[in-house]
């Protein structure tokens, strides 16, 4: 008999409507097996938004955005524990025992947040966020290129800001479409420093917030520098600090949240 996939009357599906569409053409690729096999309509869709996220690979990802995890990191838990037990850190740690690193889930949204927040305190970061995120309804690549660089920098980026969210909207397929569950976090960095407007900085920020990488630390973050220098006042240069945050790993990614909560009551977020 033929595979069928049967949806359950009346289901709304949760996905928007080009992915729907993806579902579609996987419901009705199946070739004929010799079991029959119902599933939920959920599943369906959930089978179908996997297949046909695997088969749009190298393809225009314009209306296919790329899906990282959400919410709290698998390993923040275990960080926290190994943190607290640390003399210069552990004390902070404690002081914050509820919240936690939050993905976001969607990589372009994060690279682009990242670059609003480049040499700027999180809360004036948050505010133009805001605006950008009213001007675009949901920051995606098509969205951003609904918009002039003139009209996108009205919610408060510079112009070069401007120019680098419309470049990465422009050159999205290539920014995304990557093997990243298989590459270091180095070719990660070396992959993303290759676009306009993401430096060393906004790299380590989107293995932070994105990618959800647990041992990264970024020198170039000024409010990291100023809490090491608080914890450790006689470090000077980047090479003591750095060598100060090795007693962190391998979750210097954790050690840095709290870093941050020394200096900026907000946590920081991207």
């Amino acid at each position: 008999s033929q595979c069928r996939l049967v949806l359950d009357e009346g289901l709304k599906s949760p996905y928007p409507k080009n992915e729907q569409l993806l579902i579609q053409d996987f419901q009705h690729s199946i070739l004929p097996t010799q079991y029959e096999e119902v599933v939920s309509g959920q599943d369906s869709l959930i089978i179908g938004l996997a297949w046909s996220w695997v088969h749009a690979r190298g393809q225009n990802l314009s209306g296919v955005l790329v899906i990282m995890d959400k919410g709290k990191p698998p390993w923040w838990d275990e960080a926290v524990e190994f943190l607290k037990q640390d003399e210069l850190l552990g004390e902070v740690v404690k002081q914050y025992p509820d919240g936690s690193l939050e993905g976001k889930g969607e990589l372009f949204e994060t690279t682009i947040r990242s670059i609003v927040g480049q040499q700027i305190s999180v809360i004036a970061s948050d505010a133009i966020w805001g605006r950008l995120v009213t001007m675009l309804n949901k920051p995606t690549p098509e969205n951003v290129l609904k918009f002039t660089e003139q009209e996108l920098a009205s919610c408060g980026l510079t112009r070069p800001k401007a120019s680098y969210i419309y470049g990465l909207a422009r050159d999205s397929e290539t920014l995304l479409d990557q093997d990243w569950e298989n590459m270091t976090d180095e070719e990660i960095k070396q992959h993303l420093v290759k676009f306009r407007g993401i430096g060393p900085w906004t790299a380590e920020m989107m293995l932070m917030f994105s990618f959800m990488r647990p041992d990264i630390f970024s020198i170039g973050d000024i409010g990291l520098v100023k809490a090491v220098k608080i914890l450790v006042p006689s470090a000077e240069s980047k090479e003591s600090i750095e060598k100060i945050a090795e007693r962190w790993s391998p979750y210097r990614t954790a050690a840095s949240w709290y870093l941050w909560r020394m200096i900026d009551p907000v946590p920081v977020g991207y």
